[in-house]
């Protein structure tokens, strides 16, 4: 593991580029709605019956991570949130994801869900969750 010396943020692989403090979680929070917000809370507090999990805002998106990347979430709707999971294989036979796509030239498979309700974090959403929180440890 690499720990950046500026941000603090520890790292499978020496020296990787990161967004550096490029910006704080209250910048994508800014500005929801409370329904949004609740969702993202909700989905934040759920990753913490697995162990530490810890927030990552970058230039784009928010990571959540064990001891590596374990979800993204890429947008802050309306009333959504949308997260991706990256796993190293596609898991098909679910009803959790709306669009599995492989990272080119990758063995990473991102897998996107789309959480309108605090009740789609449901029993086949925390498999999934607790799935990559273990890969990423």
């Amino acid at each position: 593991m690499w720990t950046c010396p500026l941000c603090n943020q520890q790292f499978k692989n020496n020296n990787q580029v990161h967004s550096c403090n490029d910006k704080v979680l209250a910048d994508f929070l800014k500005g929801k709605s409370a329904h949004t917000l609740a969702l993202f809370w909700h989905f934040s507090e759920s990753y913490q019956q697995f162990g530490v999990v810890t927030i990552h805002p970058t230039k784009s998106m928010i990571g959540f991570a064990a001891k590596t990347r374990i979800a993204y979430v890429t947008r802050l709707g309306k009333n959504f949130v949308d997260i991706v999971f990256p796993f190293s294989k596609p898991y098909h036979d679910n009803l959790c994801f709306h669009k599995i796509a492989q990272v080119p030239g990758q063995q990473q498979f991102n897998h996107h869900f789309r959480m309108c309700s605090e009740e789609d974090i449901n029993e086949d959403v925390l498999h999934f969750m607790k799935l990559a929180y273990q890969e990423g440890c």
